[in-house]
């Protein structure tokens, strides 16, 4: 989720009459206009947030969204047959063919044999069958589709299953918003960022019951209310952003129980800008078959967050 700066030249401008004609002690030369600083554009906290939140909303609506999540399967070592038949290892939505082809795992690679006739494409491309590229390491996945669906393979630790996406989900065309806390200066607060002396791990524990183990730069110390709160965010591979899960008392009723997510830019001066207004539901919060981390127990906050975005339906 950098603009150059043009200095204008002033144009020097000679009049008559002749230098001769002038008084003396007169300047032969115009005196140069004066340049008016530009004017800054004045930050508008809803305005921005409101941008923010559409942003999100689109992104989360997409084709390729959350909400189009449909089904996760894990592979088991060996052949895994797929398709809609119930008698299949991995049961694909109605309305597929019974029988799509076969998913092999072994020693951490994936294969794909395909049943004659189903028209599977990747990239755009007919697809006979091959080994899929996983969205380990941060990689981009091998994207299979066919009609609606859009399925690939995902790494979780030592698990390795096949994500699948529809953009027909029933979750994407009744979805009808996400409700939020009003805009609130309050929670747009400035925090002190102690780094961490040596590279160090954090613990992070995920909805499937696993651990993740993530690259955390420090700690953020802020306060609300005179009262001093610290979170310890991670940084994702090739992201210069600080990624915070956290909960708070509100995870209770008013906003999604197993937490939220939010974002801040990297430090400057040794100073952060935690922006409550853009605390987001994690993807479990609409997708049963999402993969989520979980906020860790120190930044499991005491004070209530009332900012951004609250639960979503019953979730």
């Amino acid at each position: 989720m950098r603009i150059a700066r043009l200095l204008p030249f002033c144009t020097l401008a000679f009049a008559a009459p002749a230098l001769a004609a002038r008084p003396p002690g007169k300047s032969s030369m115009t005196k140069p206009a004066e340049t008016k600083p530009a004017e800054t554009k004045p930050f508008d906290l809803e305005a921005e947030t409101r941008a923010w939140h559409q942003k999100r909303v689109a992104n989360l609506t997409s084709e390729d969204g959350w909400l189009t999540l449909v089904g996760l399967h894990w592979l088991k070592e060996g052949d895994n047959r797929f398709g809609s038949a119930a008698e299949n290892d991995l049961v694909f939505p109605a309305g597929t063919p019974e029988r799509i082809g076969t998913l092999t795992l072994k020693g951490g690679k994936v294969t794909l044999a395909v049943q004659p006739g189903i028209p599977l494409t990747r990239s755009g491309q007919p697809f006979t069958g091959g080994e899929l590229r996983t969205d380990a390491n941060g990689q981009q996945p091998d994207v299979l589709s066919l009609g609606t669906l859009r399925f690939f393979a995902i790494r979780r630790g030592e698990h390795i299953g096949i994500r699948v996406k529809d953009t027909e989900a029933q979750a994407r065309k009744q979805f009808h918003g996400i409700p939020t806390w009003p805009v609130n200066a309050a929670w747009r607060v400035e925090g002190r960022f102690e780094p961490a002396t040596t590279p160090r791990k954090m613990s992070v524990p995920t909805v499937l019951g696993t651990v993740d183990e993530m690259s955390s730069p420090g700690t953020i110390v802020f306060t609300v209310n005179g009262q001093e709160y610290r979170l310890d965010p991670v940084q994702e591979p090739g992201e210069d952003k600080l990624f915070i899960i956290f909960a708070d008392p509100t995870n209770r009723t008013e906003s999604y129980g197993a937490g939220r997510f939010l974002y801040a830019d990297a430090p400057k001066d040794g100073k952060v800008v935690l922006d409550f207004n853009r605390a987001y539901n994690p993807p479990c919060a609409f997708s049963p078959y999402a993969t989520c981390p979980l906020p860790p127990p120190q930044n499991r906050l005491k004070v209530r967050v009332e900012a951004g975005e609250k639960r979503y339906g019953d979730h």
